[in-house]
């Protein structure tokens, strides 16, 4: 579908500052909106929002229904008398400038129990109404993902496929004894996922409210080690023992010369063609009812998926298969009606994937980082954009643009010392600067566009170098633990942003002149 003229900025809640070593869906992300508003600006774009397992990437959750229980806000909980400030004075300190999942978890886990405990013994009839109320709507995956966490935690964390068998297999009589064994585990894990989409929801219709609307992702693959392969092998590519047989990945590109191996199962598109793509639909409802406009991750992967063999260690020995795009998306909007969606159609891109997304008039994606490698044919440069697109300075996958173009060779790009004076001397001639602001000329080229979307990650309306960066594909340390800090929201950098919105005609009209709004007692 077609989207107006907007333009909005890229950050997940994980970066926000605040008190519990991790960005929550508490004060500071009603004060980021309030930023927004004051900047003009009408979406604001968040990765998934799942529960991270390991690596804490969210492209790599224990759902692709859940919520992330990290963002829950003690401070809403506290409010919702489920925690005291005495419970919130007992935290010890954490670090204030990245996230340490590990110390973050043991924190967020014991305030959540203590919510748990004190929940049992609330006289607070609305709150177990709503409680209940929840788990009859969402019982179709909520049911399996407690049962999934709750088996987890009782084996030490291993992956399900390293579970007795009956439990491997789902044996009735199995998952029965595990449900009566776990009924304690299964309801705390029910309530916190009560707590998080009852924070979500309201953040939400604070942001709707004031004409921000937002950006959800759906990686197109779900880990391994998740409810959603355990409870369906049958749509996955396993063996026996619950194994995959071939894994995802993407074949060497910009950011990797050994390919990109993520490790995900694949679908075996037979069984999901059988049933009507059940699953999927269930799934982008499911998104779209969480956010307002979806961003596929690796569109691509519908025309065709780069498979690998489970037992090699990088991407360079896989094949491109065929899968049926064409059939799901026909499936999905037979189902659901026209799709908000945004297809992320970077990499490897044939006629075949170009076909499928503007079959479906799906908007795709051009990244301004990406414009200056080739010629003036580029198709990432701002002169060969069209209206239907949505355009980033860069992604939460690339550099910073103050990195990417301070950027040394061998460091976050396969790009050599030559190639990146290349680009950076193309950079400066097509932006007609000097680069001493370099943030800002990108934000200006993709705000001026023509596209009719423009998306901003806030590392670069902050002007921050590498060291900001959010993640960098085919490694593993050191990703998804960026935040900054509340004072770096000033008033003069909403002012121009404003400014560029409005004078490039991406403002809404009622917008325009409206004052911030303070923030509201949720």
């Amino acid at each position: 579908m077609n989207f107006p003229r907007s333009s909005g900025v890229l950050l997940h809640p994980t970066s926000l500052p605040g008190l519990f070593g991790i960005g929550d869906l508490g004060p500071e992300a009603y004060a980021f909106a309030d930023f927004l508003v004051a900047g003009a600006q009408s979406l604001w774009q968040v990765l998934p929002l799942g529960p991270t397992g390991y690596g804490d990437s969210p492209y790599a959750c224990y759902s692709a229904f859940a919520g992330n229980t990290l963002l829950i806000s003690p401070e809403q909980l506290v409010e919702d008398g489920l925690l005291t400030q005495s419970d919130l004075s007992a935290v010890p300190e954490l670090s204030s400038q990245q996230v340490d999942f590990e110390s973050v978890h043991k924190c967020k886990d014991d305030l959540l129990q203590k919510a748990y405990e004190r929940y049992l013994h609330s006289t607070d009839t609305a709150l177990r109404v709503a409680f209940e109320t929840f788990v009859q709507e969402n019982h179709s995956w909520l049911d399996d993902y407690a049962l999934f966490r709750a088996l987890k935690s009782a084996h030490g964390g291993i992956a399900w496929h390293e579970w007795e068998e009956p439990l491997v297999h789902r044996e009735p009589k199995a998952l029965a004894h595990a449900r009566e064994e776990l009924r304690r585990e299964l309801d705390a894990h029910k309530f916190f996922q009560f707590l998080f989409f009852k924070q979500w929801f309201a953040l939400k219709d604070y942001c709707n409210e004031r004409g921000i609307r937002l950006v959800g992702d759906i990686p197109i693959f779900v880990a391994h080690d998740s409810a959603d392969v355990w409870t369906n092998p049958e749509q996955f590519k396993l063996d026996e023992s619950g194994s995959p047989l071939v894994v995802a990945g993407v074949p060497p590109d910009y950011f990797s010369a050994t390919g990109q191996f993520w490790g995900n199962p694949l679908y075996n598109w037979d069984g999901m063609i059988r049933d009507g793509f059940k699953w999927w639909i269930e799934r982008v409802q499911t998104a779209l009812r969480i956010v307002d406009i979806v961003r596929i991750d690796h569109f691509r992967g519908f025309a065709a998926c780069w498979e690998i063999p489970a037992g090699d260690t990088t991407a360079e020995r896989g094949r491109w298969v065929d899968a049926p795009g064409r059939a799901l998306f026909t499936a999905v909007r037979q189902e659901l009606g026209d799709l908000p969606i945004i297809a992320e159609d970077l990499g490897v891109i044939t006629p075949d994937v170009e076909r499928l997304r503007d079959d479906f008039n799906f908007p795709g994606m051009r990244i301004l980082q990406f414009g200056f490698s080739s010629d003036t044919k580029n198709i990432d440069l701002p002169h060969n954009y069209h209206r239907n697109v949505v355009v980033y300075t860069g992604t939460h996958d690339n550099d910073t643009t103050v990195g990417w173009f301070n950027s040394a060779a061998g460091a976050g790009s396969t790009r050599t010392a030559n190639q990146i004076q290349v680009e950076r001397e193309f950079c400066l001639r097509y932006l007609d600067t000097d680069g001493k602001q370099i943030h800002w000329d990108f934000i200006r080229a993709v705000l001026a566009s023509v596209a009719d979307t423009a998306i901003v990650p806030l590392q670069d309306v902050l002007g921050l170098g590498t060291e900001a960066r959010m993640n960098l594909p085919n490694s593993t340390k050191g990703n998804w633990t960026w935040r900054f800090k509340s004072e770096a929201l000033t008033s003069e950098i909403s002012a121009r942003l404003r400014d560029l919105t409005e004078l490039y005609g991406r403002a809404k009209k009622e917008a325009a002149h409206s004052k911030p709004v303070e923030n509201e007692k949720q």
